[in-house]
């Protein structure tokens, strides 16, 4: 069987860029697997519903290694060759098994949670700055929920200097394209300066996690290749910090829109850790997956996914399904969001998630202890979105105290 009409996602317009919600229920009831245009116009096969969406990220016919298909292109504006992309998100076993061993043992738990004091003083002071505003208002993002991230994973791969109004433009494009053109630029930019940071790391090393890759041999002699050093550095910069900026910002506009959730969290901190997971769960900082490649035919729901096609997995759509939470259009801090799939599924969940979850309950914690009277200063009709299906958030978020 084949899926049905192709839908045209760029026919829903800003309404579905703002809530995509309904329209994957829509398509959720119709069937697991759709066929799509995206927001640039290319055909992908879209997966929804939340058992599907698990299924699909453990199939080992979706593959995430494009150097399969030959056609970089057909989902990146750059070279085959690229070392922006030589890291384990691009990649399956056991490639993906080596790249993942050589940096997992600086993501461990305790290793993150022992960031916390840093994290603090980092959101402190940030605030401090925010709240120095003597018309008490502030683009959010800009002002806390982007140096947050941003200084932290800096910090922890050894790169403060780091020239980060550049790096967020190379970040925004590589993640939210506003053009081929300016996409392509970025993968031409942020690779070569990457490139100068690993020359001047490797000759004077520190005790940090990009010093730690350059040099670090595993028990088996493996080490990282150049290109690798590279690709891996892009991915823990990019990823370290878009989660985070905006869970922040997703997590803020949800207390803004549901006032008594917002007072019922300022009255019992005890609810903070449930509340991070429902902001996860609710409107999470990522709605479709990466880019998958159909290695073969792929049967699901009635539906044959060709070989060769492009497959997102709808990430957001999963957290919503009714199927899996009772009443999933509802925010609930008290819920038992559990089960939700924000960060992925499979070998390839974020490897950053324990530090997103501190980074954010810190980042919560300290604006409603210091900011009682926050407030949006814009309506949200007139928010500018992130474009595209990867990462789903908004560019600014006015406020006031």
């Amino acid at each position: 069987m084949v899926a049905g009409p192709v839908v045209d996602l760029r026919e829903l317009g800003g309404d579905f860029t703002r809530d995509p919600y309904p329209v994957y229920a829509e398509l959720r009831a119709a069937g697991p697997v759709h066929r799509v245009l995206d927001p640039d116009g290319e055909e992908v096969w879209l997966v929804v519903g939340h058992d599907a969406c698990r299924a699909a990220f453990t199939d080992p016919r979706l593959s995430r290694d494009w150097r399969k298909s030959g056609n970089m292109a057909q989902i990146v504006n750059t070279e085959q060759d690229q070392p922006a992309l030589a890291h384990m998100l691009m990649s399956d076993p056991p490639d993906h098994t080596r790249l993942r061993r050589l940096v997992a043992k600086e993501f461990t738990p305790r290793r993150i949670e022992a960031l916390a004091p840093r994290v603090q003083q980092i959101a402190d002071e940030s605030l401090d700055a925010m709240l120095a505003a003597e018309d008490r208002r502030a683009d959010l993002v800009a002002s806390f929920a982007f140096p947050l991230p941003m200084t932290v994973i800096c910090e922890l791969l050894g790169v403060p200097a780091l020239d980060r109004a550049a790096f967020r433009g190379w970040s925004n494009e590589m993640v939210a394209r506003t053009s081929p053109e300016a996409e392509a630029r970025a993968y031409q930019e942020m690779p070569a300066y990457l490139a100068e940071l690993i020359a001047a790391k490797r000759a004077r090393p520190a005790e940090d996690l990009l010093s730690a890759m350059i040099h670090t041999v595993d028990d088996g002699g493996d080490r990282l290749s150049p290109s690798e050093l590279i690709g891996m550095s892009v991915l823990l910069l990019i990823a370290g910090h878009e989660t985070t900026v905006n869970l922040i910002g997703n997590g803020v506009r949800a207390l803004f829109a549901h006032p008594d959730q917002l007072a019922a969290l300022r009255a019992d901190a005890g609810l903070l850790d449930g509340a991070i997971e429902e902001m996860l769960r609710y409107d999470g900082p990522v709605e479709a997956c990466t880019d998958r490649l159909a290695l073969a035919d792929v049967e699901m729901g009635g539906a044959t996914i060709p070989a060769g096609s492009t497959v997102l997995i709808a990430m957001a759509d999963a957290d919503r399904d009714p199927e899996r939470f009772r009443n999933p259009d509802r925010f609930d801090i008290r819920r038992d969001a559990r089960g939700h799939i924000a960060f992925g599924h499979g070998l390839h969940y974020c490897l950053g998630a324990p530090l997103a979850r501190l980074e954010g309950r810190i980042a919560i914690r300290t604006l409603l202890e210091r900011c009682p009277g926050l407030a949006p200063d814009a309506d949200e009709a007139e928010l500018t979105w992130m474009p595209g299906l990867l990462i789903r958030g908004v560019r600014e978020l006015p406020v006031r105290w």
